[in-house]
């Protein structure tokens, strides 16, 4: 009779990461003959022309291939590309980083810590929601950024139609220092204990729910640390795992590349490659990127749940039933009940200070019934919560 199935890539653990096989995988060099569509290959990245793209836009057998293309450098090649004049004016990225100068200015004149996901708070100036406080401040410079055929092709190369941008924007200012190296939004954001729960076909999920994008808002020299990059390490499966490990953290700084932009120039990448901003070594360039997140259509429940309700209406009887129901089976009703993710939220007023992500909904129940508290103290902090999550 035959054995069990092998089961032994279900479940990833650290002690699947290890360095010798990583190094295998990103110790490559990129074919530019892979890359037709591409004008070069600077540090094993495809770099493309946006006066190509712009052109490519309109005519539908040439966009077909180039988001094949595309698809491919972010899935089995170096998992980033650059594009060179992503924005034809750069009149257009003026009037918006005008915008978020003047964003910036009410932050800091309302003594707001937008804090940051990878770098210590207060470290670089942050605009979380950019895209929509743009939208709303100047609808006109809103369309006419947003027209951008760069960032309409390439996010439909990777995630197809139907696909949602959000923005934040991200300044480093003189000496500020760099990031440390991650991979990105969905797992990235997870603690090695969390993400352990997952299986492994959910760490192959994640990269291609998202796309990461950053948009140059002024020259980046390699002085004023645009980010750092490592090609080809979104391959590697345990990564989510890995990178928060020092082995891996002291190799990234061995080997990362980085390149410059200049205003108007576009990166994007695969979210699950390794990257960190660079540190700011000029003594005058504010670097300012807008750092897009453009999630696939289908990250979504079938039907709209008030889950801050039911938690209210569950929450005295979880408490009335603590002594007929174990802790397993409390935790299974809380997430039959509560939102077990951070996210979507608004980061302004629930920003991710002292942690990756927010406290979610089913840890502040889960908390609040170790902690005993009544439901009238438990429903004024869950519905602090809700609002703080509003837009």
């Amino acid at each position: 009779m035959d054995s069990a199935p092998n089961r032994r890539n279900i479940w990833l653990t650290e002690s699947d990461c290890r360095l010798e096989d990583f190094r295998r995988l990103v110790e490559r060099s990129t074919d530019a003959a892979a890359y037709p569509f591409a004008k070069a290959v600077q540090r094993n990245v495809p770099v493309y022309n946006g006066d190509d793209v712009r052109r490519i836009a309109r005519d539908e057998t040439a966009r077909r291939a180039v988001m094949a293309e595309w698809a491919d450098v972010m899935m089995n090649g170096p998992g980033i590309l650059v594009f060179q004049r992503a924005f034809a004016d750069p009149a257009v990225v003026d009037a918006a980083t005008a915008q978020f100068d003047a964003m910036i200015t009410e932050q800091r004149a309302g003594n707001r810590n937008a804090g940051d996901h990878f770098a210590k708070p207060g470290a670089n100036d942050r605009i979380w929601n950019a895209l929509e406080k743009f939208c709303l401040r100047d609808a006109a410079g809103f369309a006419r950024y947003y027209a951008n055929e760069a960032i309409a092709l390439v996010s439909e190369a990777w995630l197809g139609p139907n696909y949602q941008i959000t923005s934040q924007v991200n300044v480093v200012n003189p000496g500020g220092e760099a990031q440390a190296p991650h991979r990105d939004y969905h797992m990235g954001f997870q603690i090695p204990e969390d993400l352990a729960r997952f299986p492994a076909h959910a760490h192959r999920l994640s990269p291609v729910l998202t796309l990461q994008g950053a948009i140059a808002h002024c020259d980046m020299p390699v002085e004023s640390g645009p980010t750092l990059y490592l090609p080809y390490s979104q391959l590697y499966e345990p990564g989510y795992l890995a990178w928060q490990r020092p082995d891996f953290i002291a190799y990234f700084a061995e080997h990362r590349v980085q390149l410059p932009l200049v205003k108007g120039d576009a990166v994007f990448f695969n979210p699950a490659l390794f990257h960190a901003a660079g540190s700011n070594r000029t003594r005058d360039i504010r670097r300012m990127a807008n750092l897009l997140q453009v999630s696939s259509a289908y990250g979504r429940a079938m039907e709209s749940v008030d889950r801050t309700r039911m938690c209210a209406a569950l929450y005295p009887a979880l408490l009335a039933l603590r002594d007929s129901l174990d802790a397993v089976q409390c935790a299974n009703v809380i997430a039959a009940c509560a939102e077990g993710y951070s996210f979507p939220t608004n980061l302004d007023r629930d920003p991710p200070i002292g942690g990756l992500a927010p406290e979610t909904q089913a840890q502040l129940m889960r908390r609040a019934l170790v902690e005993g508290l009544t439901p009238e103290v438990f429903g004024a902090a869950l519905a602090e919560q809700a609002a703080r999550r509003i837009a």
